[in-house]
């Protein structure tokens, strides 16, 4: 499992993940998926993701917001920020989020078209108590399910192949081919090889064709 990046700034990376969802709604008033959207298009979702250490470690949660309405020309008075005592569900929100994003190497934009922040937030109970990886279990099921076609499938759909044509060009078998495309199989665990004629075939890189989530 290849992370996001080192594990040692995961730690930060959550708390400023969770403070910044949890200011921008209870006190700069902004609704939860509005303010998240412009985390997405503001470039900070990407410099995150990738474990910028000058955001994860080098600004707050609350420091990370106000870079995102200045990257989204939002104009804004800085108030002085209160420090609850307990976390909101927005705060576990993002969180969990940044563990997941963390754990996975997905961008949080692709997270979020799969699953949206709402969605994320609608978890909250019963999963704040549960254990993280229990979390990251039902992500994944939210992501298969939101993303139902194989990465083989959606490639041999835009190359215009049937499933009996492109086993013909692969010299593979038509089930083997149904069996990957219907996740009977699983493609990550297919023979180098395999992966080889299937990826020369429908003009890609082996990498497009494995599963994130298997």
């Amino acid at each position: 499992m290849i992370t996001a990046y080192d594990k040692t700034y995961l730690g930060c990376a959550r708390t400023a993940m969770g403070r910044m969802l949890d200011f921008a709604v209870y006190e700069l008033k902004f609704k939860l998926d509005g303010f998240y959207d412009m985390f997405l298009v503001s470039g900070i979702a990407d410099r995150f993701g990738k474990g910028d250490f000058s955001l994860l470690t080098g600004m707050s949660g609350v420091e990370i917001a106000y870079e995102v309405l200045d990257r989204s020309n939002i104009s804004y008075e800085r108030i002085k920020p209160r420090y609850p005592v307990d976390r909101s569900p927005e705060y576990w929100t993002g969180w969990a989020l940044a563990y997941y994003q963390w754990f996975r190497n997905f961008s949080f934009a692709e997270i979020n078209r799969a699953v949206p922040i709402k969605s994320i937030l609608s978890l909250y109970n019963p999963y704040h108590e549960m254990d993280i990886r229990q979390f990251c279990d039902k992500m994944d099921e939210m992501y298969k399910k939101a993303s139902p076609e194989t990465a083989l499938k959606r490639y041999r759909l835009v190359a215009g192949l049937s499933q009996s044509a492109l086993a013909k060009e692969a010299d593979i078998s038509v089930r083997t081919i149904q069996q990957y495309e219907q996740r009977q199989k699983n493609i990550n665990k297919a023979q180098a090889e395999t992966l080889v004629k299937l990826s020369k075939v429908l003009c890609c890189d082996v990498e497009d064709l494995m599963e994130k989530v298997s």
